[in-house]
C-alpha cells in the first residue's frame, strides 16, 4: 500500500461518532466529580429525615405522657393560650390532641415566623414554645433540601441532582454488558480477582442496583425545588392543570410567602397573597373551635390532623389530615358551627397532584411503612457505597499533574450503539431540567472555546487540542 494510501489520522478522528463510548465516559466522570460530595451529603441527610417520625416521637415524648387529674379546658381556650404564648402571634391551627394524656400542640404564626406551642389541655400552662424552624428534622430537611442557604442553596442542589441523574444514566450505559463472561462482574462483584477489579465491580454492580431508586429518589424531589417547582407550576398554567394551591411548597421564599400570606401580611411575589390573609389576631373567635373539633374528630383522619380559622373575615374554617403518607391526606371545609360543608380526599385531587404526592410521600419514606424506611436507607448506603467506589477508581488510575479524566484523544474501538437515541436522550433532559440544559450549554462552550485553547488547562483536564 503507498503512502498516499493511507487513511489521515486526523480525518479518521473528525469522521469518528462524537458520541463514542470515551465520549459517554468522560461525562459520567465529570458528573461524578461534580456530583459525589452532594450525593454523600444528600444520602446522610436524606436517611436521617426518613425516620422522621421515630425520631419526633422521642423528642415529644416528655408532653406525650403529662399527668392530668381534672376534666380539660375547652377546645378555644387552649388555642387563645397557646396564641398568647407568642406576642403578636395569629392562630395558624389548632391540632386534635393524639392521646388523652398528650399536650395540645398549637401552631401560631407572625409575620413569616411560625411558632409550635405545646399546652398543658387542664391547666393551659405552656409547656414548650419552639419555631418550627428550629425543630431538628426541620433543619434536617433544610439541610437536606437547601443546604440551610434559602432559595440559593435549591439552587445548588437542584443543580447537583441534575447531574446526578447524568451520572446514572451514562453509568448504565457504560456497565450495559458487551463482552461479558457470565453475570460476575454484573450482576454481583468478581472476587480474587485483585483489587483494581474489586473496586470496578463494587462500583457498577452497586451503580445497577440502586439505580432505579436513586432515580426515582432524584426526580420525586424537583417539585421541591425552587427553580424546577417554578418552572413545573408554569408547565401546569399552560396545560391547564394548575389547582388554587398546591399541597407542596417550592423554594424557600415561597415557603416565607405563604406563611406571611397566612398570618395577615402581603406576600409579595404569591400569587395566592390577595385571598390566603388570616383576619388580624384580635378578629378571630376561637368560640367554633369546640364544635369543630367535635366534628373532625369521629371522622378519624390520619393525624395530625390541624384545623385552621378563615382565612379573612366571614370565610369558612378548614380542618386537614396532614399525615406524612399524602394518599392519606383529607381537606374539609366547615361552617362556624361546625358542619361538614365540603370533603375532598386523595383520591379526588387532580392526577398530577396525586402522582406528586405519591412520589413525595414514596421520596420521606411514609408510604409503604417501614419497608419504605428500609429502602430508602438501602438507597443511601447504595450511593455512598457509589462515591467511595468511584473515589477510590480515580485516585488508583489518576496520573501525576492532571486531573485523571478519561482521555478524549485516543479512538474508542467501541462506538456508541445508538447514538442519536442517547443524543436524543439528553436534548430531552435538558429541555426537561432546565438548569442542566443550561449547565451542559455552558460546559461544552466552555471546554471548546476556551479550556482546548489553554495548554496548561488543555493537559491537565485531558483535552484534544
Amino acid at each position: 500500500m503507498s503512502i498516499e494510501a493511507l487513511p489521515d489520522p486526523a480525518m479518521t478522528a473528525s469522521r469518528r461518532p462524537w458520541l463514542d463510548l470515551r465520549a459517554v465516559w468522560r461525562w459520567h466522570f465529570y458528573a461524578g466529580l461534580f456530583c459525589i460530595p452532594f450525593i454523600v451529603w444528600l444520602s446522610l441527610t436524606g436517611a436521617l429525615y426518613l425516620f422522621k417520625p421515630q425520631v419526633e416521637a422521642l423528642i415529644d415524648r416528655p408532653y406525650d405522657t403529662l399527668t392530668i387529674t381534672g376534666p380539660w379546658a375547652c377546645a378555644a381556650d387552649q388555642a387563645r393560650a397557646g396564641v398568647a404564648a407568642v406576642p403578636g402571634g395569629v392562630l395558624n391551627a389548632y391540632e386534635l390532641p393524639k392521646a388523652p394524656n398528650a399536650a395540645t400542640r398549637v401552631i401560631v404564626g407572625r409575620g413569616t415566623e411560625q411558632f409550635r406551642v405545646y399546652v398543658h389541655p387542664q391547666t393551659l400552662a405552656i409547656l414548650k414554645v419552639v419555631s418550627e424552624d428550629d425543630r431538628l428534622m426541620r433543619i434536617i430537611f433544610r439541610l437536606h433540601g437547601e443546604l440551610m442557604m434559602g432559595d440559593k442553596g435549591s439552587f445548588v442542589v437542584e443543580m447537583a441532582a441534575s447531574w446526578a441523574i447524568v451520572m446514572i444514566l451514562t453509568g448504565l450505559y457504560l456497565w450495559w454488558p458487551r463482552q461479558a463472561d457470565g453475570l460476575a462482574g454484573v450482576l454481583y462483584p468478581r472476587l480474587g480477582r485483585g483489587r483494581r477489579t474489586f473496586w470496578r465491580d463494587l462500583h457498577a454492580v452497586a451503580g445497577l442496583w440502586v439505580s432505579f431508586f436513586a432515580l426515582f429518589l432524584l426526580l420525586s424531589g424537583l417539585p421541591w425545588s425552587k427553580n424546577w417547582g417554578a418552572y413545573f407550576k408554569e408547565i401546569r398554567q399552560i396545560t391547564g392543570t394548575a389547582v388554587v394551591k398546591q399541597d407542596w411548597t417550592t423554594g424557600r421564599s415561597g415557603e416565607l410567602a405563604e406563611r406571611l400570606a397566612m398570618n395577615g401580611g402581603a406576600a409579595g411575589g404569591d400569587e395566592h397573597a390577595g385571598h390566603h390573609g388570616h383576619a388580624p389576631a384580635g378578629l378571630t373567635d376561637y368560640a367554633p373551635l369546640d364544635a369543630l373539633a367535635a366534628t373532625v374528630a369521629p371522622l378519624n383522619l390520619a393525624p395530625p390532623v390541624l384545623i385552621s380559622p378563615p382565612r379573612q373575615p366571614g370565610g369558612y374554617w378548614t380542618a386537614k389530615s396532614d399525615a406524612q403518607n399524602r394518599p392519606l391526606r383529607t381537606d374539609l371545609t366547615l361552617s362556624t358551627d361546625g358542619q361538614l360543608l365540603k370533603r375532598v380526599d386523595f383520591s379526588q385531587r387532580h392526577w398530577v397532584d396525586r402522582m406528586v404526592g405519591i412520589g413525595v410521600a414514596a421520596h420521606e419514606g411514609h408510604l409503604f411503612g417501614w419497608l419504605n424506611q428500609a429502602l430508602g436507607v438501602f438507597t443511601a448506603l447504595s450511593l455512598i457505597t457509589l462515591a467511595v467506589s468511584s473515589v477510590v477508581l480515580w485516585l488508583r488510575r489518576r496520573p501525576a499533574m492532571a486531573l485523571g479524566a478519561p482521555p478524549a484523544t485516543r479512538a474508542s474501538r467501541q462506538p456508541a450503539r445508538a447514538p442519536l437515541m442517547f443524543a436524543t436522550l439528553l436534548v430531552a433532559l435538558g429541555v426537561f431540567l432546565p438548569l442542566l440544559g443550561a449547565s451542559l450549554i455552558v460546559v461544552l462552550a466552555v471546554e471548546r472555546l476556551v479550556l482546548r485553547r489553554l495548554p496548561a488547562a488543555r493537559d491537565w483536564l485531558g483535552l484534544p487540542a
